[in-house]
């Protein structure tokens, strides 16, 4: 798996006027049309992953381009334009923002019912895009944006973006299904954006050694390790981690539930309900 890339934008709020979505959506329907007719769906999923491309589509459809609107609003074009016409084109797009993120597995699952596509799997690829950039790598921005865009062969293309409370910035991470090798490991090309201090990011490489040493903690205990985690939070107020930044019960549970279901892998741990940034708002987060 390679991710295309990732881009920072001013959050903008406020809603598109009807008049210039309407126009959007016929703009981008447009634009769809001619990509597909002149180079096919492989280089429309190759398009959408590119930020800079994506970019400068919004900008052509007429939104604000340093916008963090630009990317709800072009995909929400996109999505009323070109679904209606699925059949015809063999494009598909799942997701979107909001409550709408979390209808991207339901959704990939009845494209898949008409095409024959393996929906399993790629409901599976929907929840880990989102579980890695939510969780594996923690950069301060919670995911409130899925989109999974799906062509009739089963090649796929995430646009996906997060928002940063502290900042009101929105950053937006595409994915492209071309050359899928590992979710969990070195599964970025590029991970661009404003420096705004350290960050978690169990998906390079040299975190091999975490992600081993995270997964061998399903194989504890959870009683055991509970009573390890109530010890370690009765250091005095001064210490780096205070009881009141963990949550024992959520812990406790996540824990028991690893416990339980003994994941393969790091993906599978990953993918289990509860485990990564609380209150995850995305479908493809799986809580």
């Amino acid at each position: 798996m390679k991710r295309s890339g990732a881009a920072d934008l001013p959050l903008h709020y406020g809603y598109v006027s009807q008049w210039l979505a309407d126009r959007m959506a016929r703009l981008g329907l447009a634009v769809t049309e001619v990509l597909l007719a002149e180079y096919g769906r492989e280089e429309v999923l190759r398009r959408l992953s590119d930020p800079f491309w994506f970019q400068s589509l919004g900008a052509v459809m007429g939104m604000d381009w340093h916008s963090s609107g630009i990317t709800t609003s072009v995909m929400g074009a996109l999505k009323r334009a070109i679904n209606p016409h699925s059949n015809e084109l063999g494009i598909y797009i799942c997701g979107g923002k909001g409550s709408a993120s979390r209808q991207a597995p339901a959704e990939i699952a009845k494209v898949c019912e008409s095409t024959g596509l393996d929906g399993v799997e790629l409901v599976r690829s929907s929840k880990l895009s989102a579980k890695v950039d939510n969780t594996v790598v923690q950069d301060g921005f919670q995911l409130y944006m899925h989109c999974f865009v799906l062509s009739r062969e089963g090649q796929w293309t995430v646009i996906q973006q997060g928002m940063s409370p502290g900042n009101s910035m929105a950053r937006r991470y595409h994915w492209h299904s071309a050359g899928l090798r590992s979710f969990v490991e070195e599964p970025h090309t590029a991970i661009c954006g404003v420096n705004q201090g350290e960050i978690l990011n169990l998906a390079d490489r040299q975190a091999d050694p975490a992600r081993k040493g995270v997964l061998s903690l399903t194989r504890e205990k959870p009683e055991l390790m509970m009573q390890d985690a109530q010890q370690l939070l009765t250091l005095p107020a001064h210490h780096d981690v205070r009881a009141e930044d963990v949550d024992l019960r959520r812990l406790g549970a996540v824990l028991w539930l690893a416990h339980d279901r003994q994941p393969a892998d790091f993906e599978e741990l990953i993918l289990l309900e509860g485990v990564g940034a609380a209150d995850a708002a995305v479908a493809g987060a799986g809580e």
